[in-house]
């Protein structure tokens, strides 16, 4: 796992076609606002957490951000034990990402 800063999320992102964001909110949380294009599977209930992440490939880069970072640290943990070598977690979590006026879908 590699924590990043936006700048570099931005970056890497933009360089990658095949990068997924994952969103390890809780789905009341996410009905608030999310990243474009983020999938959310929320590391909070463990059982889906797993069942969802052992469907992802685990050669494609995974950009992962929870509300403050805390969340996504344990998910990218988990993401690294199942195989997941590109594992890249948003230092500043949601709440960062919208203080620094980045776009919110909802």
């Amino acid at each position: 796992m590699e924590v990043i800063t936006l700048d570099q999320w931005h970056e890497q992102i933009k360089a990658d076609a095949n990068a997924i964001i994952i969103d390890v909110r809780k789905e009341d949380e996410v009905e608030d606002g999310y990243i474009k294009n983020a999938i959310n599977i929320d590391v909070e209930n463990p059982p889906k957490f797993m069942e969802e992440a052992q469907k992802l490939d685990p050669n494609n880069a995974y950009y992962v951000y929870c509300r403050t970072g805390q969340r996504s640290m344990q998910a990218c943990l988990v993401l690294e034990s199942l195989g997941f070598s590109k594992v890249y977690k948003l230092d500043v979590g949601f709440e960062g990402w919208v203080e620094n006026g980045n776009e919110v879908e909802k």
